[in-house]
């Protein structure tokens, strides 16, 4: 049993950690605000061409896919807690790079090529603390959190990046209200992303008054501390008792430092279809699709950042749904039912985009579409990611995983133009059927991990894979 006095330690901790999330947002939306400055000052600047310009704006899922891929040699070798610490300390030097990229070498105010390179360098560094934060974050909160809790508190994650896109819409739109198009695309677009420091130092400051998760002490045989920790979160029978599962899982026949595949190969296969189907549903560019929609049914393109705070502020609605039922309804149920209403939502899209028709119909049908992923897949994969995997494969299975998702991420948004230029029809229709193959790769593949312990899960898993191989 949790110590009641320990739920509001718990949830301070958990709130740290989401600060990586929100700043996963920050990060990777302060560029929607920017965007059109960045290509007046480089681009037109330069006389470069806009595919030039689209590796500028998306060179930070690179970096993404790079902090995704290194994040289990972090987490494994420096802690969670330490790790996270070199994500925050990436934000910020992207923060403060990305917005003076002229620092040191280069003029103000003279746009050049190496000033492009040397920029695009910067947001690489932050997509890598992205790609750290995105893996460690929920990794961390998973192995803090008491399972009747883990899903709301691993959700929270999800919320938060959520959140961060939301904040960092408002200070787009805040610092563009008012100001001509000259300032904007001189001063402004730097203040966009210098914002991102204040959240990157208040992360890094935070993140020294947190522990060690008490199963990355085990593995290093620091067990005293690790007791300590769980003293702080449960009763003094059930700290003694969480501790033993968790030795159980590092005994001296298992070394901590075991293979990726060292309990099958089905669970890493799970974990990386679970990354890939989160985003072959087409949750990003159905997101860029949204302000043509609000174009078309008459809103003004001045108004385009106020209404991506619109849609900011559905996901935030939903992402809270998710919250509240993960540990009641189960993270099954939620993902089934958030496939049905994506599948919905998407061959309706497709409906209207064969008959050509564009209007409320179609925003229902993206509110529709958006919404359920926000209530489900947004959340509740991290939420999986967290505890599926065995303590003593656990980093190195969510860098995997969490570098499939990135790298899927980047394929789909990569694609989605010349997909569309084929058929827009044929286009949202492939995120359709995704969306109905989610539902039923959940069905059958995915275990039910609601209310059992990181420790309870790997026994189940260790009997499944016994199983599979008496099968075989």
């Amino acid at each position: 049993m949790v110590n009641k006095n320990s739920y509001f330690y718990i949830v301070l901790i958990t709130l740290v950690a989401t600060l990586g999330g929100l700043l996963f947002g920050y990060d990777t939306a302060v560029i929607s605000g920017a965007e059109g400055s960045l290509q007046a000052y480089f681009s037109d600047g330069l006389g470069l061409s806009s595919l030039v310009h689209g590796i500028t704006v998306s060179s930070a899922l690179i970096g993404c896919i790079i902090g995704g891929f290194i994040s289990g040699y972090f987490a494994t070798n420096f802690g969670r807690k330490y790790s996270l610490i070199i994500a925050a300390v990436l934000f910020l030097i992207s923060a403060l790079g990305s917005a003076f990229p002229e620092f040191l070498f280069f003029t103000q105010g003279e746009p050049s090529y190496a000033l492009l390179i040397t920029f695009n360098i910067y947001r690489i560094i932050g997509g890598i603390g992205v790609g750290l934060a995105s893996a460690i974050s929920p990794m961390y909160i998973g192995e803090m959190a008491p399972p009747k809790i883990r899903g709301t508190l691993v959700s929270l994650n999800q919320f938060a990046i959520i959140f961060g896109m939301l904040v960092v819409y408002f200070v787009n739109w805040g610092i563009a209200s008012g100001q001509t198009l000259e300032w904007l695309n001189d001063i402004g677009w730097r203040y966009m992303f210098l914002s991102e420091a204040i959240p990157a130092i208040l992360f890094l400051v935070l993140l020294f008054t947190v522990p060690e998760t008490p199963r990355y002490l085990v593995s290093k045989n620091q067990d005293e501390k690790a007791m300590t920790v769980l003293s702080r979160i449960y009763e003094k029978t059930m700290a003694k008792a969480t501790m033993f599962e968790i030795k159980a899982s590092f005994n001296e026949n298992n070394k901590s430092k075991a293979k990726l595949f060292t309990f099958g190969k089905k669970i890493v296969v799970v974990g990386i279809l679970l990354s890939v189907f989160q985003q072959f549903v087409g949750i990003n560019v159905a997101l860029y699709y949204a302000p043509r929609i609000f174009e078309s049914m008459g809103a003004a393109r001045d108004a385009s950042m106020f209404q991506t705070i619109i849609m900011g502020l559905v996901n935030v609605v939903f992402t809270l749904i998710a919250i509240f039922t993960v540990d009641k309804f189960g993270r099954k149920p939620l993902l089934i039912i958030g496939s049905v209403g994506m599948t919905i939502g998407m061959f309706g899209v497709a409906a209207m985009a064969f008959s050509n028709k564009i209007g409320i119909a179609t925003l229902i049908f993206i509110i529709i579409y958006t919404a359920s992923f926000m209530m489900s897949w947004g959340p509740v994969v991290w939420v999986l990611i967290s505890e599926i995997f065995p303590n003593r494969v656990r980093a190195q299975a969510v860098a995997i995983a969490v570098a499939a998702q990135w790298a899927a991420n980047y394929f789909i948004s990569s694609t989605y133009p010349a997909m569309m230029e084929v058929s827009g029809g044929l286009t949202y229709s492939f995120y359709g059927i995704m969306s109905l193959l989610s539902a039923l790769f959940i069905w059958k593949f995915v275990p039910e991990t609601k209310g059992r312990s990181l420790e309870e899960l790997e026994k189940i898993l260790v009997n499944s894979q016994k199983k599979d191989e008496d099968v075989a």
